[in-house]
């Protein structure tokens, strides 16, 4: 095969990143028509692309400090395996995708080499542990940011850093038809209907699905023809169904990709996971409030590390203050979050007030054009181009 056709190595471990890749390799495909190749680690969408994975992706969704420990043997075979193969293959460029735990390993794995590395979504060190950003300079040529105001951070400690936009932003999340989806769903029209968002990880399930039960529960007798609708990943589809089977409304799940938009157009208000879909429920003007928990062993290590943010969910760190009502840690209880649901699916200005926030938001985030995978794409060719005349 020709060398005019740069190979790419990517890397991702999960499928939020999964989902990056898929977007990314189609940009550079439509860029180079189509003169390109991938080798890598990925899942689905990425092999939709033409990737032919290492291994199993879902073999590095493992969240959580405490979490990742028994897994440990696992993810160092893996890393290792990742790290020779970029040795072997000698790719253009490595573009290592979020889940720094196990792709900024493999990024300091290949320190000796001349190859370049692009990361892309910039990890948190300005929530926490700045200090880091040493290291990481030493670990990445350039950094790919989703979120505008993280240029100046890494910039300030000698990182390149471009801002490509979030990925949120050409997913659609705006786009969908609420009407035909009550109407695919048997929902009435008129009918109150809950986004549900448990997460994407096992753990995750395992955690939140017992505490959203318990917070339906305490709508009941204030909400008794409440719906739910859960948007769920293909990964824990099968776990997500059978964990809400005696939960005290009629649940839709909602496992087909494609009705994912639709659904967040059907909702009222919504309960999710702190995590992207914050932000994609922000762009569908879904009023939302974000629950997150952690081990008390994990949260333990974070809080010794110390964390320099007042806000975890995407839409309130942009805003700069909460937009949506975040319900963390030991604030994670089913009281708490019936009571801010309780407020959003009562009160017309509690829900307009969430949205006067998300236009904020979204004029913060700037325009569509061009999509953030394209503008990605042009990072990484023009990083191959810039070495090629060196």
């Amino acid at each position: 095969m020709s060398r005019q056709e740069p190979l790419i190595f990517v890397v991702s471990g999960e499928p939020s990143g999964d989902i990056l890749a898929g977007r990314l390799m189609s940009a550079l495909k439509a860029e180079t028509g189509g003169q390109i190749r991938f080798a890598g680690v990925g899942g689905p969408q990425s092999e939709a692309h033409g990737l032919e994975s290492l291994f199993p992706m879902r073999e590095l969704s493992v969240g959580g400090f405490a979490e990742v420990l028994p897994h440990l043997p696992r993810l160092i075979r893996r890393l290792n395996q990742t790290a020779e193969a970029v040795r072997t293959l000698k790719p253009d460029v490595v573009v290592t995708i979020d889940s720094p735990s196990f792709t900024l390993r493999v990024a300091e794995k290949l320190r000796d080499t001349s190859i370049p590395v692009i990361h892309y979504v910039a990890p948190q060190l300005w929530a926490w542990r700045p200090g880091r950003a040493k290291k990481l300079a030493r670990r990445v040529d350039h950094i790919m940011a989703l979120l505008p105001f993280e240029v100046a951070f890494f910039e300030t400690h000698g990182i390149p850093c471009t801002y490509v936009g979030h990925t949120a932003i050409e997913s659609g999340a705006g786009t969908g038809d609420g009407p035909a989806f009550r109407a695919r769903h048997g929902l009435p029209p008129d009918a109150t209907v809950l986004c549900v968002v448990p997460g994407s990880r096992h753990l995750e399930i395992k955690r939140t699905l017992p505490i959203f039960r318990e917070t339906l529960a305490r709508l009941k007798e204030t909400y008794p023809s409440l719906h739910i609708v859960i948007p769920v990943a293909p990964s824990v589809a099968e776990e997500v169904v059978a964990g809400t089977q005696d939960w005290p409304f009629p649940v839709v799940a909602v496992t087909d990709p494609t009705e994912r938009y639709d659904a967040f157009a059907a909702c009222d208000a919504a309960l999710a996971k702190s995590g992207t879909v914050t932000l994609e429920l922000a762009l569908a003007d879904v009023p939302t409030v974000v629950a997150y928990q952690i081990s008390a062993v994990s949260a333990f290590i974070i809080r010794r590390i110390g964390v320099s943010v007042q806000h975890a969910s995407l839409v309130n760190l942009l805003a700069g203050r909460e937009v949506v009502p975040e319900f963390l840690q030991e604030d994670c209880t089913p009281e708490k979050l019936a009571a801010a649901l309780d407020v959003l699916l009562s009160s017309e200005e509690a829900r307009e007030t969430q949205r006067k926030g998300f236009r904020e938001v979204r004029d913060l985030l700037g325009g569509v054009t061009p999509l953030p995978s394209e503008r990605a794409a042009k990072v990484v060719l023009d990083l191959i181009r810039a070495r090629a005349d060196t």
